[in-house]
This record gives C-alpha cells, structure tokens and sequence, in this order.
C-alpha cells in the first residue's frame, strides 16, 4: 500500500512527500505469534528489521528473528539469529557501531524479573552472526542495555541504552552508559520513582533523544500517560521523571528526531492502564517534546498495533511495530526537508 497524498500539520512546513507501508512476511509464515520489533537502516540501502517469535510470548520456543530488505524493497526470508536453546527470546534491538559491525541486544529468561541481555554481532551487514554472549557476565539485576528501543549516541561520543526493571513489582528506569561504543557498560542509578494521585508510578522503556537542552526520555507507564524525564550531564543523572499530556496505554512507544530538530513519536493514543493497543499514532512536535500533533494513523482500525520502533536517516522515517501478534509491519516515510 504506497500513500502519495502529501499529509500537511498545522504548521505547514512539516509534510510527509509519500509513505509506504509493507508487511515484512506474510501470517503464520514463520511462527504463530510474533512481537517487539527493532529497525535499522544500514548506508547501503538495506533495511534490517527484528522481533521475537514462536508459540506466543514467554513460551520455550520463542527466539529472535531477521529479516533484511534491499535496495529494491524485497524482504528476505526471515531467519532465526539466535540460539534455540528452549528458553524465552525478547525484545531485541539493533545497533550499528562506529566501526560498521551490527549489534543485536536481546532480552534472555523465562520470566520478566530473571532477565539477562544477551547480544550477537554482525561484522557483514547481519549476513551472519556471532555466537551468543552475554552483555554484563554476571549480572542479575533483571537485565542491561536496551529494553525495548534503540539506542542513542550523544555529541559528547558517548552510547545510552535505555533501560528499566521489572522486580519485586516495581518497574523503575535507568540508563546504561558505554564509552566505548558498547564494549563496557557502566549502570546509572534508577531514576526517582514519580508518584500520581498518591500512589507509585510504574515507568518502564525509555525512548531518548538529544537537543541542544541536552539529553531527554519519554517512558511507558501505568498511570495513563507518557512520563519525561532529563538529563543536563549527558545521560549520567536524570532528573525525578514527571508526566506528559501524552496519552498512553501501558504499552510500547519510541521516538527519534529528523535533520530539522523535530521530534517524531509512534504510540497508542490509548489514555487506560492496560487499554487497547489501537489504533497506532504518528505525531510530531516542533518544540522540544511540549506538544505534539497527529501527522499519520498508519492503523486506523481494530487489532493489536503496538511495539512501535522508529529511526529517522537520510530524509526517511522507518517504523516497524506488531501488527496483531501475526506479522511486523515497516513503513518507510519520505520527509519533505
């Protein structure tokens, strides 16, 4: 389905030239269920897409899926990147280094609290792919590195992964900085916990992004709405997290800024603890995060759409998310610089 109308905000110079959505296999084609996408496009026109698979989440079977799309907008068969042991896959994430290699970070564990992050590299443009290792040996805190989406690499050359945990029922954020391009990691503390209406906030999955202000997060939450929090150091401390007039159903949302500075957001505009995953939203903002408006439903109707990933390169927009739990949908979206 290729959209060619030009879909104009209230501002008049923020317009979307054409968008372009593909399903990237078609249902049941390669597990029954699948979930949790990362995208990245690579310099040579690839796109590289992930997500977990098997059963349905949390079952032994479920492992970590590629698929890469080329120059010519074909998708290649998906393949299993991982290592098919008969323990839980979540949530991988995609990262090219300074170097050309591709990381692909990925949750490992049966249950949410027991997480570790494993990771496996590709030094061919995800052709082929390491053994896999574990990212912090030793570390039981729930898992390291990204959670959910991609991460960021500040101006001051350091890498930021967003992070959170989920134990003893308390889901709290951190971040994970490496000066090394993801060699080494050293954890910053959880963020403050945020209160609303006298009871703890819930606040898991940072999405980050950069300004001149400096360092930013929106995160999911269980109150209704986005929380935001800040960092003036670069991402080492992070100011106690508060919320956003950004709807939010307790589920997945990622964002990323484009060459002009404005900020994009894929989510739910879903304002229910638990609501329903639809429909999915595209919105951008041309003031730092303040205040957002709808550029493009991609999934207007009914259904699970959710998990979105977006990554802004070369004048394009590509978001990937779950479409019902049955197939990973991309879209890529030409920006009128």
């Amino acid at each position: 389905m290729i959209i060619n109308n030009m879909l104009k905000s209230k501002w008049g110079d923020t317009m979307i030239v054409s968008a372009k959505k593909e399903y990237i296999f078609p249902a049941d084609a390669v597990t029954k269920s699948c979930h949790a996408s990362t995208v990245l496009p690579l310099a040579d026109g690839r796109v590289l897409a992930a997500w977990f698979g098997g059963k349905h989440e949390k079952d032994d079977s479920v492992e970590i899926y590629l698929s890469a799309r080329s120059p010519k907008g074909v998708w290649s068969v998906p393949v299993c990147v991982t290592e098919q042991d008969d323990i839980a896959h979540w949530n991988p994430v995609l990262y090219e280094k300074k170097d050309g290699s591709v990381i692909l970070f990925y949750k490992y564990g049966k249950d949410v609290p027991d997480w570790i992050t494993k990771y496996v590299v590709s030094t061919d443009g995800g052709f082929s792919w390491s053994e896999p290792k574990e990212l912090v040996p030793g570390d039981a805190s729930g898992g390291r590195g990204p959670v959910k989406n991609k991460c960021l690499r500040t101006s001051q050359g350091l890498l930021l992964a967003p992070a959170s945990t989920e134990q003893k029922k308390l889901w709290l954020p951190f971040i994970d900085v490496s000066a090394d391009d993801g060699e080494t990691w050293v954890k910053t503390p959880l963020m403050e916990r945020a209160k609303y209406k006298g009871a703890n906030v819930h606040l898991i999955q940072p999405t980050l992004w950069e300004d001149e202000d400096g360092i930013h997060c929106f995160m999911r939450s269980d109150k209704g709405a986005v929380y935001r929090s800040d960092s003036k150091d670069g991402g080492r401390t992070w100011r106690k997290p508060y919320r956003t007039r950004i709807p939010n159903n307790n589920s997945g949302i990622d964002c990323c800024t484009d060459s002009q500075g404005r900020l994009w957001l894929v989510y739910n505009p879903v304002d229910e603890n638990w609501g329903v995953r639809h429909p999915l939203s595209l919105c951008v903002s041309k003031d730092k995060g303040k205040h957002f408006t709808d550029i493009l439903i991609p999934e207007p109707g009914f259904g699970e759409f959710s998990y979105p990933a977006i990554v802004y390169a070369c004048g394009k927009l590509h978001i990937t998310y779950t479409y019902k739990r049955k197939q990973i949908v991309y879209w890529q979206i030409t920006l009128e610089d």
